[in-house]
């Protein structure tokens, strides 16, 4: 695991990042908004997190919050007078701002998309929510298991099928497994959220007229479903959980458990990957053909009762080296020790804390952990020099968690 800070994930090259020179303000929030700022600041934007004077809702200890790195954070009170104008100041200087309230929020506030555009008309303005800035649900309040839901996404996520007496495991009959906030905060919200910045920027920077960039969970999780949509559309994907090719339906594509009570995950699709996997399993000459759907139940069997004979470290040294497409499932923890992660410096070490490094990677302009995560207004003095917004500074003394 490296613990270099700069050039982590991406060598030792140029510092800045990609995004070097791009201002972005962030309205501070909690989940994908931040997310997304910290991703732009892995690549070399320079990120001003604008706090509240109170403390932040989830209450973690700055030093933590990870989402909080590569950012410098002023603090401003929207409520009070001179708090819009300041926020104002800042979007006349800035390429990029973010905001994740309900809709409406940041109009009442005086510091929403006609006001900013009007001090800044190259300004793109990105509003990250769950349900999008209109549609009947779009006051509502959410999280990301909700618009996940709704989206369709969260419904394709099945647990293991249990075996009945007879060792079929039929379709999963459980509710939808939830992988954390993953697949819809971060995937279908902060990234997609990114693109539309990225892709606004680009506009606004071959024509001068920036735009607003409605980024909804709710959006993002169901494009995600494109693929999934085309072949349940050709007839290739079934409306159900635990019955696909791509959703544990099959049984070469599946977790498993082992003796000790570690799990393998098997993605044996190709049939030369299939072969391999078989042979190395040992799974015998009478077991069920691949492709033979009638028999999944029995093959499945087969495959399970073979794990189960060993741990899941035997079971690693088995199919090490080989194209069987077998890998442990790993905790959190577990995956910073992984060899390949550790080689390739995909988790490092910065302040104490391990934590993942800047992705993607660039040949000439690595990301980089630049600076620790932001805590609430440390940084006012700095940003009210660098950006000249003198109202900044001093700042308001920084709350407390």
């Amino acid at each position: 695991m490296a613990s270099e800070r700069d050039g982590a994930g991406g060598g030792n090259g140029a510092r800045g990042g990609p995004l070097a020179g791009v201002r972005v303000v962030e309205l501070a929030g909690i989940g994908p908004g931040p997310f997304a700022a910290m991703l732009l600041g892995d690549l070399g934007a320079d990120v001003v997190r604008v706090d509240r004077p109170e403390p932040p809702p989830l209450g973690i200890d700055p030093a933590h919050d990870v989402a909080g790195r590569n950012k410098r954070s002023v603090v401003v009170d929207l409520k009070a007078p001179g708090g819009p104008g300041l926020v104002l100041d800042l979007a006349a200087r800035a390429d990029l701002l973010i905001e994740g309230y309900r809709p409406g929020v940041a109009e009442r506030l005086g510091v929403g998309p006609g006001a900013c555009l009007a001090r800044n008309p190259a300004l793109v303005y990105g509003r990250m929510t769950g349900w999008g800035q209109d549609g009947p649900l779009a006051a509502r309040a959410g999280h990301d298991i909700g618009y996940t839901a709704v989206s369709g996404a969260l419904g394709l996520v099945a647990p293991a099928p249990t075996p009945d007496a007879a060792g079929a495991p039929g379709a999963a009959e459980g509710p939808p497994a939830i992988p954390a906030n993953l697949l819809g905060d971060y995937a279908g919200g902060s990234l997609y959220l990114v693109v539309g910045l990225l892709a606004a920027l680009h506009h606004a920077r071959a024509t001068g007229a920036g735009q607003v960039v409605d980024a909804a969970v709710v959006d993002g999780a169901a494009h995600l479903t494109a693929v999934l949509q085309g072949l349940l559309a050709g007839g290739r994907w079934q409306d159900r959980r635990g019955v696909n090719l791509l959703d544990g339906g099959a049984p070469f594509y599946a977790v498993y458990p082992a003796a000790d009570g570690g799990h393998l995950a098997v993605g044996a699709l190709e049939p030369q990957f299939y072969a391999e996997f078989a042979r190395l399993l040992e799974l015998g000459p009478d077991a069920p053909g691949q492709w033979d759907t009638a028999r999944w139940p029995e093959l499945r069997a087969a495959i399970a009762a073979r794990f189960a004979t060993r741990p899941r470290a035997a079971w690693e040294a088995v199919f090490a080296g080989s194209d069987a497409c077998v890998e442990p499932v790993l905790t959190m923890r577990q995956a910073h020790r992984h060899p390949h992660l550790a080689s390739r410096g995909t988790y490092v070490e910065a302040d104490g804390v391990t934590q993942p490094a800047p992705a993607p990677r660039f040949s000439l302009t690595p990301g980089a952990l630049r600076r620790p995560p932001a805590r609430p207004g440390a940084d006012a003095a700095e940003v009210a020099a660098d950006w000249g917004v003198p109202g900044l500074d001093p700042p308001s003394a920084p709350p407390t968690a």
